[in-house]
């Protein structure tokens, strides 16, 4: 026998999302079901974490073959509303922490994780990290043992969580780097095609707002690093991996460049600076 459903028990919450952890291309999972999908407010990317982790765990000197696993999540990008993923899953049953993925020695793992996190920020989708990874522990997730707290007595460690909340701060204060997330009009590609320095550079809008991103994809400083930019006048580094606040190097104590009017990546003006190694610049027009 059916029952009858009593309506007043159904609560509309404002605010509440669904989020599918699904791992296939099935579609339609965060299309209205008005529209014949399946009404998951997020997907996660699962495709994005695998290819990104598979990069960033090869030695730099390598990546120059691979940087489509980058660069390839772009091409199905706006098919959902997604989640970016560094899930549990990938820091347990013997896979290794995040830290221990990236290649390298200390020095450069460290500075690895902080590319990483500054590239899962600054493109579009959302972000889910997973607890305890501003720690940059050594050691898996042990679900019978606490997080490794005491790494917070470790200078190179405490540096590394002040990066996490400043990232964290920046995106925050950055509507470019998030308000218009399920459109083309809020990200654009300047340029992928330098493979060879494995150098990566994208822009991200909100209306008329924007911030540049550059991604140096290896150990080795790339000086006088042309990039053409969407507006003529002066940027400010909003963001600086490398910097030695962080744990970096500091070898560029870039605070603002002024453009040229050398047209460059289809931009009518354009930027030279020091990108530092396995560092990642984010600059906005000044003043803005």
């Amino acid at each position: 026998m059916g029952h009858a459903v009593d309506s007043s028990a159904i609560i509309i919450a404002p605010g509440c999302v669904t989020i599918a952890e699904e791992s296939t291309a099935w579609p339609g999972v965060t299309t209205p079901v008005s529209d014949g999908g399946l009404g998951f407010t997020f997907k996660w990317n699962m495709g994005w974490m695998h290819d990104t982790l598979a990069y960033f765990s090869r030695d730099p000197v390598h990546r120059r073959f691979h940087q489509d696993q980058i660069t390839f999540a772009m091409l199905y990008e706006y098919s959902e509303r997604f989640i970016m993923p560094l899930s549990h899953d990938e820091v347990v049953h013997l896979k290794g922490s995040l830290l221990s993925k990236m290649p390298g020695d200390e020095w450069q793992r460290l500075a690895n994780l902080r590319l990483l996190l500054t590239y899962m920020f600054t493109r579009p989708g959302k972000k889910l990290i997973f607890m305890g990874t501003e720690l940059a522990s050594w050691a898996e997730w042990n679900h019978d043992a606490s997080l490794d707290w005491h790494l917070r007595d470790d200078p190179a460690r405490a540096a590394f969580s002040r990066f996490v909340a400043r990232l964290a701060a920046v995106y925050r204060e950055t509507p470019a780097l998030w308000r218009d997330d399920p459109s083309w009009d809020g990200f654009a590609w300047i340029d992928v095609a330098d493979k060879e320095n494995s150098v990566v550079s994208f822009v991200r809008r909100a209306g008329s707002a924007h911030v540049v991103v550059l991604l140096n994809l290896t150990p080795v400083p790339r000086e006088r690093y042309r990039l053409g930019v969407p507006v003529a006048g002066a940027y400010e580094v909003r963001l600086a991996s490398d910097s030695s606040e962080w744990g970096g190097s500091g070898v560029s104590d870039l605070r603002s460049v002024s453009t040229e009017p050398s047209a460059f990546h289809g931009y009518p003006q354009s930027i030279e600076v020091m990108l530092p190694p396995l560092g990642a610049l984010v600059l906005a027009p000044a003043g803005a």
